[in-house]
This record gives C-alpha cells, structure tokens and sequence, in this order.
C-alpha cells in the first residue's frame, strides 16, 4: 500500500494546486501537485504500461498521494476511480470509502428489483398490441382516405347531374333528386359503418396501451423513488474523514445534491486514507489511464473534442471532487501568505463572504491594486462574478455569483431594488433625528475623483433611509436601509450638510479628523431571492465595532 519515496526534493515547482474553502476556519486550504509528484506518477504509468491486459481495458482517473508519517518519512499512496476490472478492492491500491459494505444487502436487493423493473418496461414497450394497434389504425385510416376519396368524386357526379336535371320538369326532376339524395345518404352510411367497424376493432386495443402505459408511469416513478432511496442510503453511509479527525456524510457535505459517482474518484479516496491512517499529505496528482473518454474530472483533454489524453494530468472534477476538498483538506495548515477571507454562505449558484475593511471587492486598473476579494475567490472558483461592490474601506456583506446566470438573475435584483440591505454605522458627532430619509442626486466629479458630491443638475436620484439605533460618548450609532447603490452614497448623505452633517466616523474623504484606525461602516444584512430556490433568504454578519 505505502511505498517508500527516499530521494526528495524539498521545493519542487508546483504544477497546479487543489484548493477548497475550510468549512471551519474559512480559509483557503491548498495541496499542491508538483514536478516531485508527477513523477511518482509517470513511474507508476510505466508500470501500468507493462499489464495492459489489467490498465488497458477501460480509460479511467488514476492518482497517487505523497504523504509524510508522524516520524518524518515519506510515502506514496495510489488509487483508482471507481471500480478497477469489475474489483473495488484490489491489493497494493488504496481501499474504496468505507460505507458501501454497509447498505451491500440493501443495494443487492434494490439493484434486483431495478433490473426487474427495467425488463418489465421493456416488455412493456413492446407488446405485440402496440405494433397491432399502430398497423391497424394506418390500415384503416388508408381505408377512409380511399372512400374519401370516393365518395368526394361521386359526390362531384351528383352536382353535375343535378345541373343537368334542372332542364326536367315534374315527377321526373323529383324522382331524380330523389335517387341522388339516396345515393349521398348511402355515402354517408358507408363511412360511418366503416368509423363503426374501426372503433371496434381498435377501442379494446387502446385500453390495453392505456392500462399498459399506465403500468410504464407508474413503474418509472417506483424506479425513480427506488433509486433515491438507495442513494440516500448510501449517501448516508459514505463517510469521509479529514485531516482534524472528524467525519461527515455525503449527503451532510452536498445538501443541495451528489452527483452520482461522488466518493469514488480518486482524490477523495487517496485523502480519506490519509486522513485515517494519520499520513500528512504533501502533494498529488491525477492522471488519465486507458482509452480516451470523458471521464471524472473537470479538466479539457484534447482542446478541439474535450476528451481525455492517456498519461495526461487533470485537477479536481467540477462536480464531484471541488465541492468536498474544504472539508477534506480541513486541519491542514493554511499557506502563511494567505489572508482570511470568511465565508458566510455558500452553495453551488452563489457565495457571501464577510469582506474586511481595506480590502477591494473588484481588483484596481494598476498592477497595485489587484488583491480583491474576487481575485483571491477567482484562485478556487474561476468562473465566479462580483455581483455588487463595498468601497474597500467598508467591510461587510459581499454577493458573489458562481454562474453567468446566476449573475444575471441577481444583477436584475439589484437594478429592480429587490434587494434588502443594512448597514450599521457610527457617526463622529451626534443627530437630532432618530429616523428618516435622505434624498440627495449624487455624481462624481471626474476631475475629483473618487469624491461623489451633490449636484441637483447632473446628480443621479439616490435615496437612503436610516434609523438611530442608540448615542454614547458624543458618537451615533445608526442603521443605514439604502434604497438605491450609488458610490459612496452613505458616506455622502451622512457627511452633507443637506443630509445628516455628520460624517461617518474614520471617513477622512469627506471630512472626519478623529484619529481612528478604520471608516466605521459594515454591510451587516442582505436579504434577496435565490436564483434557484426562488426563495427569500437573508444573509447577516456581526458588526466589528
């Protein structure tokens, strides 16, 4: 199982990182794949090359693990994705997550009446009374087409005769009319008998198709349910262990859904092992082995088809592996240069995190100004979207959208003021209202930037309404609710003697002098609709001060 690696190099160049959100400490959690590692996977690869009768049958996600014991030596661990040759346990490879010999009985069982079920549709579906019922119904329906016909060329003849029959006169024009009259009843009668003769024969065989597909809807939706169950069952019963010694559920650490196959793809294998076996990992590695294919990971194969390349290196799969490497990762040590970044909500469309004071929420136009919450967020999710802004001296509540669509959805909420938001701060002097609103068209003036000021000519509208939450030591404590998002629009309404005249305190933009480390303005509740749920939720954070 371990094999020991001797010749090391203490600081290999890293190649790519594995990264995740620790649902403990917030921080970003790294475990790096480098040169040293890839290596212990190209040998494992000339390995395999050699037993193609056992690595050749099937393309899946192999990977290897370099990990450190508690006495300082290191060791390579490897595993599989899945199954290997029909075998989830094979010797010298890293065992599955235990939790499936656990609901073995129950699988069995389920899986039987699954494929009982499958044959039963597939019977079903092809019943003799189906074809039966379709060559009937086209063998009458050329029958009526015919007697249409027919009867649309007698009925043609019956128009002429009656033109020509005009020129009679007396019993003979009415024994003439009468005869063609009979002759358009008769037609009649023939199509009917021969609607008559079709229901017939076909009515009994639709309520069998309909019995029949009825049978089909309802064994699909005792499969459908059948099959949640056992997921659930196995979803409850596959643990995974992380570095601070604890465990959870699949189903505990993706709520919003497990895409199947989660929990056996290589990376989270080879990190519950370590993790049980108290091995400190160093680095890994994912590799594609066997025919090419789309398999389990999130990476681009070839370019120009999206398939994976044998002896290629892929990170962590999108859907199955990315969501679970914060916890996995968890009780490792974050990088030293990382700074926190807090996440105060998170699931698969969107993130909040608790920005900090002094830090962008979008990176600058200099090479200076680019650590950012987005760009920092942008090293774990790179397809993530700020979807609005906080001036960088204001901490608080900050919305992230983890699709373009997402995006899109809560951008429209934000422009249609759908949105709740508050803000709590504290003001360098004391008020004499104790609620209210301001009104006050703000624009910024570009030769004075990033000052926004007053202007009733050029100025947007821009509306904030507060609330006095309490005074003490000649400061105020107040509760901004603003209605519109204009750029620095507290901090102007607060500051401008036609709002409160009081700027907030720490804004030394606008005119505050009191020697104070921080803009004392925190984005403490956002309440919006979830772009998935439909649902309103709100989001809140603690004031830092």
């Amino acid at each position: 199982m371990l094999d020991r690696i001797t010749d090391r190099n203490p600081n290999p160049p890293i190649t790519y990182v594995y990264a995740g959100l620790c649902p403990h400490s917030g921080k970003i959690l790294k475990l790096p794949r480098t040169h040293e590692v890839e290596q212990i996977a190209r040998n494992l690869m000339v390995e395999m090359a050699r037993e193609e009768d056992i690595y050749a049958r099937e393309g899946k996600m192999y990977g290897v693990l370099l990990v450190e014991t508690t006495t300082g030596e290191y060791y390579s661990i490897k595993a599989f994705s899945g199954l290997l040759n029909g075998e989830a346990i094979v010797a010298g490879w890293v065992p599955p997550i235990p939790g499936r010999d656990r609901v073995a009985i129950s699988e069995a069982a389920t899986l039987a009446d699954l494929a009982a079920m499958k044959q039963e549709l597939i019977a079903l579906d092809r019943i003799p009374a189906r074809e039966h019922y379709r060559l009937l119904t086209a063998e009458f329906a050329a029958k009526l087409e015919k007697l249409s016909i027919e009867h649309r060329q007698r009925k043609a003849f019956r128009q002429q005769q009656r033109q020509q029959e005009s020129t009679l006169s007396g019993l003979a024009v009415t024994a003439a009319l009468d005869e063609l009259t009979a002759q358009s009843r008769q037609d009649g009668r023939e199509r009917r008998q021969l609607k008559q003769a079709r229901d017939a024969v076909l009515q009994p065989l639709q309520e069998l198709l309909n019995r029949t597909d009825d049978r089909i809807r309802e064994l699909k939706q005792l499969r459908k349910i059948r099959s949640r169950e056992l997921q659930t069952q196995m979803h409850d019963a596959y643990r995974l262990m992380n570095f601070l010694g604890t465990s959870s559920s699949l189903r505990e650490l993706m709520p919003a859904g497990i895409p199947t196959g989660t929990g056996d793809c290589c990376a989270p294998k080879l990190l519950h092992y370590a993790a049980s076996q108290g091995l400190k990992p160093i680095a890994m590695a994912e590799f594609w082995w066997g025919g090419a294919g789309d398999g389990e990971t999130g990476g681009l194969g070839d370019e120009e088809t999206g398939r994976r390349i044998q002896g290629e290196f892929y990170g962590a799969c999108v859907e199955r592996c990315q969501p679970l490497m914060g916890f996995m990762l968890a009780g490792l040590s974050p990088q030293p240069s990382e700074l926190d970044l807090p996440i105060i909500y998170e699931d698969e469309y969107l993130i909040a995190v608790d920005k900090p004071a002094g830090l962008l929420s979008v990176p600058g136009r200099t090479i200076d100004l680019q650590d950012s919450v987005l760009t920092r967020l942008r090293e774990l999710y790179p397809e993530i979207y700020s979807v609005h802004r906080l001036d960088r001296d204001t901490s608080g509540i900050l919305l992230l959208a983890r699709d373009k669509l997402t995006y899109r959805h809560l951008s429209q909420q934000f422009e249609a003021r759908q949105t709740h938001k508050v803000y709590e701060a504290i003001l360098g002097g004391r008020i004499g209202l104790e609620k209210g609103s301001i009104g006050l068209p703000l624009w910024g003036d570009p030769l004075d930037r990033p000052r926004q000021k007053v202007d009733f000519s050029l100025g947007k509208p821009s509306l904030t309404k507060f609330q006095v939450v309490g005074q003490i030591d000649g400061y105020t404590r107040i509760e901004f609710m603003p209605v519109t998002g204009r750029s620095h629009q507290l901090r102007v309404h607060a500051a401008d003697a036609r709002g409160l005249g009081v700027c907030i305190l720490g804004d030394r933009l606008y005119g505050c002098q009191a020697n104070v480390e921080r803009l004392h303005l925190h984005a403490r509740e956002l309440s919006f609709i979830h772009p998935d749920t439909l649902e309103r939720i709100s989001i809140q954070t603690q004031c830092p001060f």
